[in-house]
């Protein structure tokens, strides 16, 4: 029995963050089986005024901290590749009990190193991006962070548009809903910046997860969200042993001002934010010089307005940003101290499941020490959901 999934449980997937475009559903006895997917083809001419990217992720979507700063100048560079598409199951099940349990498997290829490479094969691996539950009110697993507001994201081509200033992450946790309110147990991690600077150190000695409490409210007009988590940072390494405590707090949301037109903002602040913010920017804490941790607050927002220009014809226009307070006595003057990216597009929606794009974007870092770098990037996107 194939039959197409209800209107109601599209708009539920979207809130989870999974593609919902196409979908459809199969049953198996007591279980009912949805599959879908969408397959995505990015192109990028990218020019950065101080150096060459190096090929990676960075080369792939907008990551703010890989913005070069105080090379010499190259050639633009063009990358094509269909990494973001990706697939999803989703099972619900009548227990015996008789409540329901459901199940969410999601994979795409987007931050995998390569099986094979560009000379050849191009092949990626799949990465698994959600693997959860839900049951009753709870959900246990891999999932978007419950400090994360998935309606303040804009209709962007990039991997997620706003990054600057953005809270992404997914990871594993247990979480508990009672109507607006969510209280969650998540998968910690710390990011530390050495003394004087140095490459990151991650340091995997966390004992406590990190705590997240959001409240949501949705009306007719769009919605809101506030959250706040609390984070014990840590580290214990080649004699170094000390830990502190992070916290940080989040307002976002997204304003309809018509059926077709909406504003979608976020602001983001706190000390030891740093993974949970511009895709790690900047690090969560700094030691000192007797080896003890030092909380970095970061200061991130966006903006974002899209607007529709006929019936299949729309645009978004997007403001991102990030401040570091960085204590030049600690980190050196090689760490970034700022970000900001605008970017605009225009997506012609050609039927319900096919959509082309083109973006343009143009973003700065700038470090401590005053250097900065800039970076412009001109994207053509063609997406087919199924």
């Amino acid at each position: 029995m194939l039959t197409k999934k209800p209107l109601a449980s599209l708009v539920a997937l979207a809130l989870a963050g999974l593609c919902t475009q196409a979908q459809a559903t199969v049953k198996f006895g007591d279980t009912e089986l949805t599959y879908g997917g969408y397959i995505k083809l990015d192109t990028m001419w990218t020019d950065t005024s101080d150096g060459q990217i190096a090929t990676g992720v960075g080369r792939d979507f907008y990551v703010p901290g890989v913005t070069p700063v105080g090379g010499v100048g190259e050639s633009a560079t063009f990358d094509a590749h269909a990494r973001q598409s990706r697939f999803f199951l989703k099972t619900a099940t009548m227990l015996d009990n008789g409540k329901k349990i459901n199940g969410t498997l999601e994979f795409d290829m987007m931050s995998t190193y390569p099986i094979g490479d560009e000379r050849i094969s191009n092949g990626y691996a799949p990465e698994l991006r959600h693997a959860f539950l839900t049951y009753d009110n709870w959900l246990m697993g891999q999932t978007w962070s419950t400090f994360m507001d998935l309606a303040s994201l804009p209709d962007s081509l990039d991997f997620i548009g706003n990054t600057d200033g953005a809270i992404f992450a997914r990871q594993a946790q247990v979480r508990y809903t009672n109507g607006g309110w969510q209280v969650a147990l998540e998968n910690p991690e710390t990011t530390v910046t050495p003394n004087n600077g140095g490459a990151r150190i991650v340091t995997d000695d966390n004992s406590v997860p990190d705590v997240v409490v959001k409240y949501n409210h949705a009306a007719s007009w769009g919605s809101v969200a506030v959250a706040v988590i609390a984070r014990q940072l840590s580290i214990e390494s080649a004699g170094i042993d000390d830990s502190t405590n992070g916290y940080a707090v989040s307002f976002s949301g997204k304003y309809n001002i018509s059926a077709t037109d909406d504003i979608r903002f976020t602001i983001n602040s706190g000390e030891g934010l740093g993974r949970y913010i511009g895709l790690n920017t900047s690090n969560d804490a700094v030691l000192d010089a007797a080896g003890k941790l030092d909380a970095i607050k970061v200061t991130g927002y966006a903006l974002a307005y899209k607007h529709a220009w006929a019936d299949k014809w729309r645009s978004s226009l997007i403001y991102s940003a990030q401040h570091i307070d960085n204590d030049a006595q600690l980190t050196g003057l090689a760490v970034t101290d700022n970000t900001s990216s605008y970017a605009v597009n225009l997506i012609y929606q050609a039927a319900s499941k096919l959509m082309f794009g083109v973006e343009l974007r143009h973003a700065t870092r700038e470090i401590l020490s005053g250097a900065d770098g800039d970076l412009n990037r001109v994207q053509f996107t063609a997406k087919y959901d199924f």
